[in-house]
């Protein structure tokens, strides 16, 4: 079987939709190897996180006109070198298929993470949210089978894009091997020193953005002696959270980090007292599962996906709470039997996310199509 897959996001993005596109092809490297995987990269790589094998082929852009116009290429060229290739299925990883598969006699899958845009679409210029909505439905219209990547987002795809439910299959994501390694003392103590870190420390993961509510955290704080780091990308909501910690003396309570290595985020999740996630609303919510699969106790929001992916032993908050946020926090801090508790507990649930399952069942997908 020859797959192709949107590499674009596998190539170019280090968190979010990269993390997705790099751990589903390594997953199929792994448990199917008999196939050959064909990976569709528009420019030169950014990020070389796949795996070497001869299995994993990558496919730049062929031609100098095609090179110059990558963008295009891959919104309607790719179809034609998949078919020269001989691709059988071909796979859109971000909710995105280019265009002439069908005319070409390729099936094909597309993964749907979220329809956050048409939820919140202030969040969304009315540029973005055009192009979001155009490439979501022509996908979602003109593949064979759609992954959800859990039933939240199933719902929203039905509602959203008209989408009978039995086109949609959800399939829940994992997170990267690294994140399933128990670091060393050497390692922890080597990361602490490096960044400073606080014996004590909630931490949140994310890009800084206003809707993971990371400004609720800091909020909190002003009634907890206990330190906060926030590893993410900035965005224009960082500034709003600068003000507040400026103006509420909070300066020394705070860490802001950026850039690390997928080995030291897997660390710094060990570190952790608490992982604290209050995002307004996610597809999914990856961080979560690293958090669970480094054994730290997650404290996250109140309904939508988040369930799905935390399980019974999470705690759950309204994110817009502060004084139900303290509470929680306080309840975790002060017990380190309930914080064990909980994360003995999150270790039995996250293992429904482990490789051996999705391989399987994305692979069922694609048998489907073949018949």
């Amino acid at each position: 079987m020859k797959i192709g897959f949107d590499a674009k996001r596998a190539y170019h993005n280090r968190t979010g939709l990269g993390n997705y596109s790099r751990d589903l092809v390594r997953i199929l490297n792994e448990f199917y190897p008999e196939n050959q995987y064909y990976l569709y990269n528009p420019k030169p790589k950014k990020i070389d996180r796949l795996p070497s094998s001869k299995c994993v082929n990558e496919k730049l852009p062929e031609g100098k006109f095609w090179k110059k116009f990558s963008s295009i290429w891959r919104q309607i060229a790719v179809a034609k070198q998949a078919k020269k290739d001989g691709v059988t299925f071909f796979h859109g990883l971000s909710g995105e298929i280019p265009k002439g598969l069908k005319k070409h006699g390729i099936k094909s899958v597309v993964t749907i993470h979220d329809l956050i845009f048409m939820r919140y679409p202030k969040l969304y210029s009315y540029f973005d949210r055009k192009i979001h909505f155009s490439k979501f439905l022509y996908a979602a219209q003109n593949a064979d089978k759609i992954i959800a990547i859990s039933e939240q987002t199933k719902k929203d795809i039905i509602q959203y894009l008209n989408v009978p439910a039995e086109k949609i299959t959800v399939i829940y994501q994992g997170c990267n091997d690294a994140f399933k390694i128990k670091r060393s003392d050497e390692e922890k103590i080597k990361l602490k020193q490096k960044y400073n870190l606080p014996e004590t420390f909630l931490l949140n993961v994310g890009t800084i953005e206003e809707r993971k509510n990371a400004l609720s955290i800091v909020k909190a704080l002003q009634h907890i002696d206990v330190p906060l780091v926030i590893v993410g990308r900035k965005t224009k909501y960082y500034q709003q959270i600068q003000d507040f910690i400026s103006k509420n003396t909070l300066k020394n309570q705070v860490l802001f980090l950026e850039g690390l290595t997928l080995d030291e985020l897997a660390t710094i999740y060990q570190l952790a007292t608490i992982f604290i996630y209050p995002s307004i609303f996610e597809g999914f919510g990856i961080p979560i599962i690293e958090a669970l699969y480094s054994n730290t106790p997650v404290i996250t929001s109140k309904g939508g996906v988040f369930p799905e992916a935390g399980g019974e032993a999470t705690v759950y908050i309204d994110p817009y709470n502060e004084e139900e946020m303290v509470q929680a926090i306080n309840l975790l801090l002060t017990s380190k039997e309930k914080r064990e508790e909980i994360a003995r507990k999150g270790q039995i649930f996250v293992q429904k996310f482990n490789d051996s399952n999705i391989a399987k069942n994305i692979m069922k997908v694609y048998k489907e199509m073949e018949a």
